[in-house]
């Protein structure tokens, strides 16, 4: 899932127990089954995958236009930034008015799916759009519950990759990018001074920190949830995770204080601009250059692990991160949304928006093309042999919350001069891991 800029997601359990009794989409039965009651039109909620809301529709508005031509069904697009993407999608699902076609974060798949919002990829849907073969295995994992029709279907792919800053590299005598934690920060040490800092992160962004929360966590052998899907936040592997992670800005201090309340992209362009040497982030190509970078100016590697020995869960570097697209339940074109999610997973879509966007294709006939760049090179390695879904469990949107939220705590802790120590730490999600379970 990319880039979850909303507070919303601590509502999400409770919206979906209206949503389970109001019914949910952009059509006007009452049953839920869908209809074909408007069968030239469509309304679709695009994501924000661009540096813009106005450059997605620059992106985006051709290749409708291409849709419309084919089957003579005209598009009403929107596309809405990640910040209030949760809560929009949530009224539409309480209220029954909503649009035919949805992107959403693949970690929100189980959480959804258990409104009974979603249209289910069934036998007789999936088969309409080609079949569940045209996907990678990895990327179908993130579209809802095992057991269960997925609830949506993969759109872009992506994955955390590790991006350094080639100049200030050489300027610091750094030869190569850090396979290792260790080597991370004793690089990012080198980087710090001046002004300069080694990592830029995106620290007050609650979903971003239970990003990195969840790969330090499997690299520690421990899980957010145990078999049965009841949280165990504060597992000692769990704690040693997060505070390895807070400890780049409480104790390694090669990440500034500011960024701690960086909510907005704002490593990013810290990153581009020469203020930070390094940068975790998922398919970051197209945001460096429209702040300005250029392809030379920096690197891509794997995230680093603990020991570069490591394999299997230890060895993990990202979630399986992306975009899925869904469809609502109650829809009033059921027959052209379906169309529609075929025509943007088709191949010659897939390469095009992929491209644009810098994302990896989940389709598989669309992976057989050599990599466009370093960074698809590397993206595409790590989803095959080091990415693990998130849990798909229904409750997994209140981890990113309430993990997330109280790593933001943490760096607000050390960002204000207060030490931040394991047993904070393990207070911290404690009392989260409390909140899960009412």
């Amino acid at each position: 899932m990319r880039r979850f800029r909303t507070a919303a997601a601590a509502a999400l359990t409770t919206a979906l127990t209206a949503a389970l009794a109001s019914g949910c989409g952009g059509g006007t039965t009452t049953d839920g089954a869908g209809s074909n009651d408007k069968p030239k039109e469509l309304t679709y909620w695009a994501t924000n995958q661009a540096s813009s809301l106005q450059e997605d529709k620059k992106i985006l508005k051709p290749e409708l236009a291409k849709f419309e031509k084919q089957t003579g069904i005209k598009v009403k697009l929107e596309v809405i930034p990640w910040s209030s993407l949760l809560d929009r999608i949530l009224a539409a699902a309480s209220s029954g008015q909503g649009p035919d076609v949805l992107n959403i974060g693949n970690t929100w798949s189980s959480s959804l799916q258990k409104s009974d919002a979603l249209l289910p990829f069934d036998d007789k849907n999936m088969a309409k759009i080609g079949g569940e073969n045209r996907f990678s295995p990895s990327a179908l994992a993130a579209t809802g519950a095992e057991g269960k029709p997925p609830a949506a279907v993969p759109l872009y792919s992506l994955t955390y990759a590790l991006y350094y800053n080639k100049k200030m590299f050489r300027q610091a005598g750094i030869d190569e990018p850090p396979k290792t934690w260790q080597e991370l920060v004793a690089a990012g040490k080198k980087l710090t001074g001046d002004g300069h800092y080694g990592l830029a992160l995106e620290a007050g962004d609650p979903v971003e920190n239970a990003h990195h929360a969840f790969v330090f966590g499997k690299q520690h052998g421990a899980d957010f949830f145990d078999a049965s899907g009841k949280a165990t936040f504060d597992k000692p592997g769990n704690v040693k995770a997060v505070k390895q992670y807070v400890d780049f800005l409480a104790q390694d201090r090669i990440s500034a204080k500011g960024n701690a309340e960086y909510a907005a992209r704002q490593s990013v362009r810290d990153f581009a601009k020469g203020k930070a040497g390094m940068l975790l982030w998922q398919a970051a190509r197209s945001q460096l250059l429209g702040n300005g970078m250029k392809p030379d100016d920096y690197g891509v590697a794997p995230v680093p692990v603990q020991s570069a020995s490591d394999t299997g869960d230890r060895g993990t570097t990202s979630m399986v991160a992306g975009i899925n697209l869904a469809v609502f339940k109650n829809t009033d074109n059921i027959d052209g949304a379906l169309k529609f999610v075929k025509f943007m997973t088709s191949n010659a879509e897939q390469h095009k928006l992929n491209t644009t966007y810098g994302s990896l294709s989940p389709v598989r006939a669309a992976q057989k093309a050599a990599p466009r760049d370093k960074d698809e090179k590397v993206m595409r390695a790590v989803l095959a042999d080091s990415a693990a879904p998130l849990p798909q469990v229904p409750d997994e949107s209140k981890f990113e919350t309430l993990v997330g939220t109280a790593m933001k705590e943490l760096f607000a802790q050390a960002a204000a001069g207060q030490k931040v120590t394991t047993e904070s730490v393990r207070e911290r999600l404690a009392k989260a891991q409390q909140q899960m379970r009412k």
